[in-house]
């Protein structure tokens, strides 16, 4: 995720907590936050895909 975003998602969440969000902001956060959790998911998917899994009883 850009770096851009990122900011944006931490800039909204601050001002969440100070003087709260439009509707629209919201939805603008709503969306960032899904796209961010997404882009986890694959990581992580991508990861746990890549783990190849060694039976030590063939070693001995």
């Amino acid at each position: 995720m850009q770096k851009s975003k990122i900011d944006r998602i931490n800039e909204l969440a601050h001002k969440s907590k100070d003087v709260g969000l439009t509707d629209e902001e919201k939805k603008e956060q709503a969306l960032l936050r899904e796209e961010f959790l997404a882009e986890i998911r694959a990581d992580v998917r991508a990861s746990l895909e890549s783990i190849e899994i060694v039976d030590d009883s063939d070693y001995n």
